[in-house]
């Protein structure tokens, strides 16, 4: 309460208007799976292109998981969930460490016996990816009396067979002797450093200095632990230097591989991933508020499947989550096994597809037959960018189905009418093609057996409703409980549901029809205030999805008329 001391004129703010709640994003999605390279611990990384995804996760190229090439999922489910309307991408890489850490390196080189006096080049992150070549290459510049000056600190000077590097008090040589005078013979010292993945990709680093303070030192370039959040995800290589290793014998290090490639061996995918190696993932997604779909394309071709949808259902079914989940039924299934694949699922806050697409192959080459021309990827990828395009160009409370599914050169299999007379009252949403139509994703049910939230649109939709509530009313937390917040609170949830209203998403032909807020002494007991809870009942009229759309047509018999 303010105070007012001293006589005089004062000048108030104050708001005449409850505070409104804003709608969260419901378009926002999080893939979890094994990748061909990328940090496997931390925050999850936010994508929003196939090439962030590329830079920081590695591409399409198969995974081994030490039993042979097998398909690399997630690679492909990134690239359908941005082709069918997918816009923000939350990424979490699994890695099962099968026997070492499965980091590429390369030998020691300084030719040393202690290797606290030499250096290697190592990968950042495991994975097959590592497992190629850096080749640095030395370059002389000559040194004139203006450049001389103007060296920055960390600057390497080759005075005919002597090393200078300059300091805070100039240049020195390793005895600790300055510097004189020029004599024509004198050159900078820098590195162009070349890498070349196991996939082909190139990374090129000119001009770095070769002694520490160096504006571009290449011992911070390519540090193992870099400063920028940007580095951390996308430098893919760095320079190991032992604890003995100083500026002057890091250069004689470089020195002595000048122009040759060091070929970095020992990375690997590690094993084929268990529900366990999902738990650490799915922890780090649940730190962040903002996403509202969850997938792991590909677990259904795991061993530990069963565990690994369990372990999604569960992360989308935690308190305050607000999310839901989208799952694979098995590859190369028929519509019975997808029955059973289905029975061992009950949950309103998932939703299971099936069968596989069929789409190009972006590692097909034409000189190479050996290269399968078409790949087969489950629907989750592809499903989640519908979600996303169907919330943005609609509403999430509209049900994503009667989708064109964006890539598909057919589906796995072809399910007929009959099929899915079968499939959908179970809860297993087909993907179908229509002559004239194309191939569209053709169900919309959750996995749930209760009638109630039999539709995916009205589950997501009170996923986004009370997120949004939720997120947008916690100012009245610690506030008085009393008729002032409870109008407060009535106004603000009122607004909200009547703009929902007005925009089609609540069924109804008046506010009255359509939603009640009730925030007073009819809702909340004595004992309610007493322990402090505020009860605000809220009731909403969703939209069901038209599944069935019935036309009753009969015969009528003219009237004659004069």
């Amino acid at each position: 309460m303010p105070e007012y001391l001293a006589p005089g004129v004062y000048v108030e703010e104050t708001s005449f208007r409850a505070k409104s709640i804003e709608g969260v994003s419901t378009s926002t999605t999080a893939f979890v799976g094994p990748t061909r390279k990328g940090p496997t611990a931390g925050e999850p990384v936010l994508i929003t292109s196939f090439g962030d995804f590329e830079r920081i996760f590695g591409g399409f190229e198969n995974l081994d998981f030490g039993s042979g090439d097998v398909t690399n999922y997630i690679g492909h489910a990134v690239r359908n969930y941005f082709d069918n309307g997918g816009a923000r991408l939350f990424m979490v890489r699994v890695y099962s460490p099968s026997g070492g850490d499965g980091i590429a390196r390369s030998a020691f080189v300084g030719g040393d016996a202690d290797d606290a006096n030499n250096a290697r080049f190592i990968a950042r992150s495991p994975g097959r990816n590592g497992n190629g070549t850096v080749t640095v290459s030395l370059t002389e510049t000559p040194v004139t009396t203006m450049s001389l000056d103007r060296a920055p600190r960390g600057s390497v000077m080759d005075d005919g067979g002597t090393i200078f590097i300059r300091g805070d008090a100039g240049f020195v040589d390793s005895g600790d002797t300055a510097f004189t005078a020029l004599s024509g013979n004198e050159n900078f010292i820098t590195a162009n450093v070349l890498i070349s993945d196991a996939d082909g990709n190139e990374m090129f680093y000119d001009n770095l200095g070769l002694a520490a303070g160096h504006p571009r030192y290449i011992g911070d370039i390519l540090s193992p632990a870099p400063d920028r959040l940007v580095d951390q995800l996308e430098l893919a290589f760095a320079l190991e230097q032992g604890a003995g290793v100083d500026d002057f014998r890091l250069h004689a290090i470089i020195d002595g591989i000048d122009g040759t490639a060091q070929t970095l061996t020992g990375g690997t995918d590690g094993g084929e991933p268990a529900a366990g190696a999902y738990t650490a993932p799915l922890g780090e997604l649940a730190r962040v508020d903002d996403i509202s779909i969850v997938a792991a394309p590909g677990y259904a071709s795991f061993g530990d499947r069963a565990g690994i949808q369990s372990a999604l259902i569960t992360h989308a079914e935690t308190r305050k989550a607000y999310r839901f989940a989208v799952l694979d039924a098995r590859q190369g299934i028929i519509p019975t096994e997808a029955l059973t694949d289905k029975s061992v699922v009950d949950s309103s806050y998932a939703a299971m597809y099936y069968p596989w697409v069929v789409v190009s192959n972006p590692l097909a080459r034409p000189d190479d037959a050996s290269i399968p021309r078409e790949v087969t990827l489950p629907p989750s990828g592809f499903i989640c960018g519908i979600y996303a395009r169907n919330d943005i160009s609609r509403s999430v409370s509209k049900s994503p189905g009667n989708e064109i599914v964006r890539g598909a050169l057919r589906f796995e299999r072809n399910i007929s009418h009959g099929e899915q007379e079968v499939l959908n009252p179970r809860g297993v949403n087909c993907l179908r093609f229509f002559p004239g139509r194309g191939y569209r994703l053709w169900g919309s049910r959750t996995a749930s057996s209760d009638p109630e939230w039999k539709y995916i649109g009205p589950r997501r939709y009170f996923l986004f409703l009370e997120h949004s509530i939720d997120r947008s009313t916690q100012w009245a937390v610690f506030e008085n409980n009393g008729p002032q917040l409870w109008a407060n609170v009535r106004e603000a949830v009122t607004s909200f549901l009547y703009n929902e209203w007005r925009s089609g998403n609540l069924l109804g032909s008046t506010p009255e029809e359509a939603f009640f807020v009730r925030c007073d002494r009819s809702t909340m007991t004595q004992n309610d205030l007493d322990n402090g809870r505020m009860i605000c009942l809220i009731g909403v009229a969703v939209l069901k999805p038209a599944e069935f759309v019935i036309f009753r047509i009969g015969q009528k018999t003219a009237d004659a008329r004069d």
